[in-house]
């Protein structure tokens, strides 16, 4: 039987037309995409607020909480996720409207609290500028007084959640939690849930080959973000960009001995599913616990979709169930 073909999203594909302007930096069409206030009053079926993470760095973070926890007597501690936006590491931010309702609808589908956060972009900030940007927010999470942290967060129960770059942004930074589990008690990391993730290498994948030419993530829109977010002057089997290069980080080892699980999702219409693939069977053959989610479907579809995510959201819920001990 023939395979489900899926429309892609319209609107102005920033990854189609990939400006570079002198001083290193991108002319952003995606800017024109809607972006989402915070609501923290309740109007939705969840309430959200931002707080400042580095205000010389302009980072910060979205938290998300169910409405009805905030309405109940004895508030419930929630699993909490910390999300990491999609976009190349050059477009989008944590209020970019598609982001902030898919971080609404997995806070409440899901039954977590969610953080996003609103980190720095590449060429202007290059990697590991974000993974430095992920650990600073991590490491907020583990010393605030917010209110909202202290009375809805189980910080014994935490989960690393992105989409496409978002995913690569929740592995590395994931890498290094694992390197700084102590330094972040009472943080405690159970996992991590790499969203169709970003990843590619200097040799082409299958599915990158047959896919060259998709109409949402070319292969020259996924090798030019690659270059602008890469550190100058590194190929693409650098880790950031392959973390199966050399054999992979040897902090795979401190996620094994912590115990942590990784979700890994996939679409059969991405080029990058394959990438994805190899991601999983390096952290099996370290001997991490993986569970994949693989479907057909285009990159990032329950992002841009709402009425695809729902098999997504209970994979994510399934998954905290599964790992929470």
């Amino acid at each position: 039987m023939a395979r489900q073909r899926f429309a892609r999203p319209i609107f102005d594909n920033p990854f189609l037309k990939i400006q570079e302007l002198p001083g290193d930096t991108v002319k952003r069409n995606s800017e024109s995409l809607k972006q989402a206030n915070s609501d923290p009053r309740g109007t939705s079926l969840v309430i959200s607020r931002d707080v400042t993470l580095d205000t010389d760095k302009k980072t910060w973070l979205r938290l998300y909480v169910p409405r009805r926890v905030t309405k109940a007597s004895t508030p419930k501690k929630l699993p909490l996720i910390v999300y990491y936006h999609g976009g190349g590491f050059v477009y989008f931010h944590a209020n970019t409207f598609i982001f902030d309702v898919f971080c609404q609808a997995l806070s409440e589908r899901v039954g977590a609290m969610v953080i996003s956060l609103e980190y720095r972009l590449a060429p202007e900030h290059r990697l590991p500028a974000a993974y430095d940007d992920a650990m600073d927010g991590l490491h907020w999470i583990k010393s605030t007084k917010d209110e909202w942290v202290t009375n809805y967060a189980d910080l014994s129960r935490v989960y690393l959640y992105g989409t496409s770059s978002g995913g690569n942004l929740a592995y590395h930074a994931g890498l290094r939690a694992a390197a700084a589990a102590k330094e972040l008690e009472p943080l405690r990391i159970k996992g991590l849930i790499l969203h169709h993730p970003f990843f590619s290498g200097k040799n082409r994948t299958e599915s990158e080959e047959k896919l060259k030419d998709d109409q949402l993530l070319p292969l020259h829109a996924i090798d030019k973000m690659f270059d602008l977010c890469l550190p100058k002057e590194v190929d693409h089997d650098h880790e950031y960009c392959n973390p199966c290069a050399n054999g992979g980080s040897k902090n795979l080892d401190d996620m094994k001995e912590l115990g942590w699980k990784v979700l890994v999702t996939g679409v059969c219409e991405d080029p990058l599913v394959d990438a994805a693939r190899n991601c999983v069977k390096l952290m099996e053959e370290k001997g991490i616990k993986v569970y994949k989610f693989f479907r057909d479907g285009y990159h990032a579809m329950e992002v841009f979709d709402q009425s695809m995510a729902a098999a997504l959201y209970d994979a994510t819920r399934d998954f905290l169930n599964a790992s929470k001990n």
